[in-house]
């Protein structure tokens, strides 16, 4: 639980006691037991965060087809944050050691301190009671629950939530008459209907958890004026006479005091004056019409389903292939497992400048590029699937494949060592990015029997800015790289300027990369210092550097001196890095299947 989620659910939680406010206000004439049912639900909402209720909606299957293939979600995480206008988007300057985030250790300390405070008093309390009642003597009353007389009672109340009893101070059936009697024995069996008990129990919890929120306490005092006038209004419903009720109020307050846990119910709570100028008028409030109760109906309704229906849209939505020409089909397809005669073939096309593709850093597992055709040569099955469902419109990836945990999880122990070679020819020309992204998505699904779903997870990423001083990148020059090369980035070793605008592989002396935004740039950065990088420079264009730096590969361990390598070689291009809070998303394989035979 992050501090973004608990500022969230604060605020929304505010909102919907003030909307209850405001109703309880509308409804003043209205009988007391309505109210305090709307009290009653904005204590509740506390323990109900709208985000469990959103992720509830997010599980539901829709629509529901095969999951054969995903799409990122429908909603940007700048939306999102506009969504979530408490968010706080504050920075923190990264050194080479992350350093203890004091203020939510401190927050979490000062909060249990809190919590353990006001448990301890209310146990005590407790305690104290359950003392009396031990020491009680059982009495014979016209009473539906066991009632007890007892010398330290505070005063006449229904004590337990499962299995309530009436506990009656000493010599208090001597000191009221049996019509002042049957008034005050009335109050406490309305309390034993409405099982008031169990219910101040649930916000004595709600108090406990969010002692520091003074809204809680305002519900608290709330419900407890609601439910006693509510239990007044009963009692005369019942019969019982005005001025018998009053003065068998007026000589328990002067006899005994009130018991100090609301969860006690008692005929001395809340506000007593209102509550007997109330009572001598006799009036009983009106009943809801039948507009109104519709109203609150919807009201309710609209509370609960508006976040499901919230989460059923926003979820990750599902493309399932419904026609057999929603994606273009391969005319042929060979799938086998890698071996040294692919990748040697593999190194002997580079160096003929057949067009292989680098990309962070080169090596084995890149594209080899014929004219209609599609050749992936030694590529691990979690790299086919980050370049299948991971493809954007531009051939690129649609997320950081280098975040802080893995984009591909679950699936068998092999999906991770095996590496397969893929030569495919389409039916008809298609671009790269088809390819690689859907045509490969149909590709796996068939012959791996790959079915999968996405998730995402909050972790820490690094936001790129530009440092003081400003940055110093160099502008790609117009005609100093071309748009005409059909097979994309060119190898380091094909020769022939001008290069290939787009151009990123790895060269001895480092990364170099000719005619890129900065996003890709983000793409190494994001694989020293092993967790997302994300562009917030605001600078626009196409830009070329250099970065005197080795990428690791993915499965490397952590190394000290790679972050502090990213670190130098940003400050060289103006650049730095912040820590932020990113969302990594990540797809899970539900199942797999080694290929069927070619």
């Amino acid at each position: 639980m992050t501090a973004e989620f608990i500022v969230n659910h604060l605020w929304q939680s505010s909102c919907f006691v003030l909307l209850t406010a405001l109703l309880a206000f509308v409804l003043r004439k209205n009988p007391p037991k309505v109210r305090y049912w709307l009290w009653l639900s904005a204590s509740l909402k506390f323990l109900v965060p709208f985000a469990l209720l959103v992720s509830l909606g997010s599980a539901v299957k829709w629509p529901a087809q095969r999951a054969v293939a995903i799409r990122a979600p429908v909603f940007s995480s700048t939306v999102v944050e506009i969504a979530e206008p408490f968010t706080p988007p504050s920075y923190s300057t990264v050194p080479a050691h992350a350093p203890m985030h004091w203020v939510p250790i401190l927050g979490g300390l000062v909060w249990a301190l809190g919590f353990a405070a006001i448990a301890f008093v209310r146990c005590r309390s407790w305690l104290r009671i359950r003392a009396t009642l031990r020491a009680s003597t059982p009495v014979e009353l016209p009473f539906p629950i066991p009632a007890f007389v007892a010398p330290g009672a505070a005063e006449p109340g229904v004590v337990g939530f499962l299995r309530p009893v009436l506990v009656l101070p000493a010599q208090l059936l001597e000191h009221l008459s049996p019509g002042q009697l049957d008034a005050v024995l009335a109050h406490e069996l309305c309390h034993v209907r409405r099982r008031d008990n169990a219910f101040a129990a649930v916000h004595m919890v709600v108090e406990a958890i969010f002692w520091f929120h003074p809204l809680v306490w305002w519900i608290g005092s709330r419900m407890v004026e609601e439910r006693e006038l509510a239990c007044d209004e009963e009692v005369l419903r019942m019969g019982c006479e005005p001025a018998d009720y009053v003065e068998g109020i007026l000589k328990v307050c002067r006899l005994y005091t009130g018991s100090p846990l609301p969860c006690v119910s008692g005929v001395t709570g809340a506000d007593v004056k209102k509550r007997l100028r109330a009572v001598l008028a006799g009036s009983i409030a009106r009943e809801l019409t039948v507009g109104k109760k519709l109203a609150l109906a919807a009201i309710g309704v609209a509370t609960f389903v508006a976040p499901l229906v919230i989460g059923v849209l926003s979820a990750p939505t599902i493309r399932a292939q419904s026609s057999p020409t929603a994606v273009p089909k391969w005319e042929v397809a060979s799938i086998r497992q890698c071996t040294e005669a692919d990748f040697t073939a593999y190194l002997a096309a580079l160096a003929a400048g057949g067009g292989g593709r680098g990309g962070g850093g080169g090596g084995a597992g890149n594209l080899i590029g014929d004219a209609g055709m599609l050749r992936l040569v030694c590529l691990g099955l979690n790299s086919l699937i980050v370049q299948a469902y991971f493809t954007g419109p531009n051939g690129k990836p649609e997320t950081a494949v280098f975040g802080a945990g893995p984009t591909v999880r679950g699936g068998p122990a092999w999906t991770e060592k095996e590496r397969y070679t893929i030569i495919a020819k389409p039916e008809s020309d298609q671009s790269l990015a088809m390819m690689t992204g859907p045509m490969m998505q149909a590709l796996l699904e068939d012959r791996f029997k790959l079915k999968i779903h996405r998730e995402s997870e909050e972790n820490p990423a690094y936001a790129l800015v530009v440092a003081k001083g400003g940055p110093k990148l160099q502008p790609t020059q117009d005609g100093s790289c071309t748009y005409d090369d059909p097979q994309g980035p060119r190898s380091p070793v094909a020769p022939g300027p001008p290069m290939p605008c787009g151009y990123y592989a790895g060269e001895p002396e480092g990364i170099k990369a000719v005619g890129v935004t900065i996003d890709t740039l983000c793409a190494p950065i994001s694989t020293l210092v092993r967790r997302e990088v994300i562009d917030k420079t605001g600078l626009t264009g196409l830009f070329n550097f250099n970065l005197d730096v080795t990428v690791p590969p993915p499965d490397a361990p952590d190394d000290p001196a790679a972050f502090d390598a990213a670190i130098t070689a940003l400050q060289k291009l103006g650049l730095r890095l912040e820590s932020i809070k990113g969302i990594d998303e990540f797809v899970v394989i539900d199942h797999i299947e080694r290929p069927t035979e070619n």
